[in-house]
């Protein structure tokens, strides 16, 4: 059951009492940021059918309630710890998992739980203002969800800080909250996470293939020797899989009323504008957007840094235990570069490769969505498809920025990028012509916006038009 304490934990958190004191006094802070940075205009009156942890097991970790945002359940949960648990690759393999920071990690372990920590406030910043254009209050809910499991993912982060890292870990959670996505002075640490999420859409790609990048993220901290660590990451993962559901299946609502609108004038995939509707060649630019953003979320394609994660047990590949061997030491990437404006093939040995490794499995599960979203197409008799571009294309991290590159991952000059960039990129006009299309959010119950299908269930068994935001007076 639940703590009786001030903070919702399910780490005995009132053991150890001056821990306990300095997370109270970091809890106020974290709720201002949350008032001032958290959904515009919604904090005070409306309550929110939300899913919230009561525990960590399977019967507690989805307990659904009317609530006030601010007065969500926030804390401190992880899986339960796994008996005799081991590190499972590098360097430390077979050697039983740490319980406290090695103090030869100290500083690389601090530097991923902020870089992690940083991407959860980050998000809610971005999305803070898609309550005043919702296009549903199924919707509308799906948001709120989002943004406060995110805030509770900060929660788990900052817990490891302050408990870990002694005073260092808290000025780390201070500063977490003092960072601003998109502040000039003061902006998020991964520039995908200063990116403005000015509309829907944009939201829908960002939880479907940013919020995927999460998962990955999450799933290779999930097999760090430093256990803490582990079974944080391990219980924000059963969080993490119903983002990525709001995206997926908002874009495949948005195909779907794309098709419906194409049936009702027989006319071609531009023509849905006329009809209030988002064509599909629109649906491809923001999902290039998005996806190309999300790959330099893993970081250069060489990298010391996550060799040496690797090796020392701090960080592992995603489900470790499907490789055959697990020290990584020998073996080669064949990495394609380009130089000169042609492509050539570096041999990369395994472990600097790991950025590149996650990639691969990122994108190969990235792919499995659009097919599902294809299928859509196929099931209402289009012969367009939409496609993941190519991970060259348009990056500013990694070996490939600085080049250009078209979606199918052929090499451009300068001049070529320019000409073509509006063909593959959302341009101004097609972000005015989407906000023009949410300027007035829907709070009825019973009522969709013209641009997108209804949801084909409701949540937690409730039907679709159950009013999923109450606004009271």
């Amino acid at each position: 059951m639940i703590s009786a304490e001030k903070i919702p934990n399910n780490v005995d958190l009132g053991s150890d009492r001056r821990l306990q004191r300095a997370l109270e006094r970091w809890q106020p802070k974290f709720i201002d940021w949350w008032k001032e940075m958290g959904p515009d205009g919604f904090q005070d009156h409306h309550r929110v059918w939300l899913r919230t942890a009561i525990s960590a097991d399977s019967r507690g970790w989805a307990h659904f309630e009317y609530v006030t945002m601010p007065e969500y359940r926030w804390g401190i949960f992880m899986s339960e710890p796994e008996k005799d648990r081991k590190i499972g690759f590098g360097d430390f393999m077979g050697k039983p998992a740490w319980q406290e920071v090695p103090g030869e990690f100290r500083n690389p372990l601090r530097r991923l739980i902020v870089t992690q920590g940083d991407t959860e406030p980050a998000s809610v910043e971005q999305q803070r203002l898609l309550g005043q254009c919702c296009p549903s209050i199924y919707d509308l809910r799906n948001l709120f969800q989002v943004n406060v499991e995110e805030g509770r993912h900060l929660w788990a982060m900052v817990y490891l800080l302050h408990s870990h890292f002694g005073r260092d870990g808290r000025d780390e959670g201070d500063a977490l909250l003092e960072r601003r996505s998109g502040n000039e002075d003061k902006p998020r640490i991964l520039s995908t996470f200063n990116e403005p999420v000015t509309n829907w859409l944009d939201f829908f790609m960002f939880t479907m293939f940013t919020d995927r990048d999460g998962k990955f993220q999450l799933l290779a901290l999930a097999e760090s020797g430093f256990d803490p660590l582990s079974r944080t990451t391990r219980f924000m993962l059963t969080e993490e899989a119903h983002h990525m559901f709001v995206g997926e299946s908002g874009i495949g609502r948005v195909i779907q009323r794309c098709c419906d609108l194409l049936k009702e004038m027989g006319g071609v995939s531009e023509d849905v504008r006329k009809m209030g509707g988002i064509d599909l060649p629109t649906i491809q630019k923001h999902l290039n957007l998005w996806v190309s953003l999300s790959i330099d979320l893993f970081g250069g394609e060489i990298s010391s840094n996550a060799a040496n994660f690797f090796a020392n047990g701090l960080k592992g590949r995603v489900y470790e235990y499907r490789y055959d061997e697990h020290l990584a030491k020998e073996g080669i990437y064949e990495l394609p570069v380009c130089e000169n404006g042609r492509m050539s093939i570096e041999e990369v040995p395994t472990r600097n490769a790991m950025n590149e490794i996650h990639r691969d499995g990122y994108l190969a599960d990235c792919e499995k969505g659009v097919t599902r979203w294809n299928k859509i197409l196929e099931r209402n008799g289009l012969s367009d498809r939409l496609y993941l571009p190519h991970r060259r294309f348009n990056r500013k991290i990694g070996i490939y920025a600085g080049h250009h590159f078209d979606p199918k991952g052929n090499p451009l000059t300068e001049e070529e990028w320019i000409a073509g960039c509006d063909e593959w990129l959302p341009s101004p006009e097609d972000k005015e012509y989407i906000e023009s299309l949410q300027v007035e959010p829907i709070y009825e119950p019973d009522k969709m916006a013209n641009w997108i299908a209804a949801p084909k269930k409701g949540i937690d068994g409730k039907p679709i038009n159950f009013e999923y935001v109450r606004v009271e007076a």
